[in-house]
């Protein structure tokens, strides 16, 4: 199925397939605070139209969450929503990251998968949506050397060669004076290494030394790791939280 955009006087809506597949239309309509129940609802009706079993929003707030519940849409996932005031400079990354090529992302995609259950994974849309829901972005991966010895046909070892694969990798958005960690994801083989603490920070002191004032992340619920790793850097969970929602067709 094809993405969509529908636009309705001075906002728009974009329907395509969920990245977890499963027949879910992802629906992500434009920041218009505007935005009514009669607008989700013609979304609706082109997501079933379109051959889609159910639909699925990006992550949004509780204010932004009432023409959705209008429109019979219900809470799927919640979030932790943390933020971080820049006030310093962040503490320098330890290990070494590159700036992200074309030729990364076939790598980025199985580390993506390899890291989040089907529900959470970018796929390749939700990979381009990250990387341009801000003005400015930043990409970064860290590059991981695996050594292996590979046999003949009868299984000698004909010595040692080197791979390098995707160990790690980050988005950073920046809008204004605000930044976003939009993705942090670590291979699980590469857990405990120091992959993670790079990666933000990395991310926080592009922020600020971009200007950014604050930054914010989010991350589910169960995931205690992540969260130990975000206030460990000074992130502090914000009350209202946010939730994908959904509804059936």
């Amino acid at each position: 199925m094809r993405q969509q955009t529908l636009r309705f006087g001075e906002s728009w809506a974009r329907i395509a397939p969920w990245r977890g597949g499963g027949g879910a239309a992802h629906l992500v309509v434009g920041p218009d605070a505007g935005v009514s129940s009669s607008v989700v609802l013609s979304c609706v009706e082109r997501a079933r139209a379109s051959g889609y079993q159910s639909v699925l929003t990006s992550a949004v707030s509780p204010a932004e969450s009432d023409a959705f519940v209008a429109a019979g849409f219900s809470v799927q996932e919640r979030l932790h929503l943390l933020a971080v005031d820049l006030e310093a400079e962040p503490p320098l990354p330890k290990k070494t990251l590159e700036r992200a090529t074309r030729r990364d992302r076939t790598g980025v995609l199985e580390l993506d998968a390899a890291s989040f259950d089907a529900f959470w994974q970018l796929g390749p849309v939700g990979l381009r949506d990250a990387l341009s829901a801000t003005p400015t972005s930043r990409f970064r991966v860290g590059h991981q050397v695996l050594t292996h010895a590979p046999a003949d046909e009868a299984g000698v070892p004909r010595g040692n060669e080197r791979d390098k694969r995707v160990a790690a990798y980050g988005i950073t958005g920046l809008a204004g004076s605000h930044g976003y960690l939009q993705r942090v994801a670590v291979h699980p083989d590469a857990r405990r290494d120091g992959w993670g603490r790079t990666l933000v920070s990395d991310a926080l002191g592009w922020l600020w030394r971009n200007g950014a004032h604050r930054a914010y992340v989010n991350t589910q619920l169960e995931n205690h790791r992540a969260l130990a790793l975000y206030e460990s850097f000074g992130f502090a969970i914000l009350p209202a939280g946010l939730c994908v929602l959904g509804r059936q067709l």
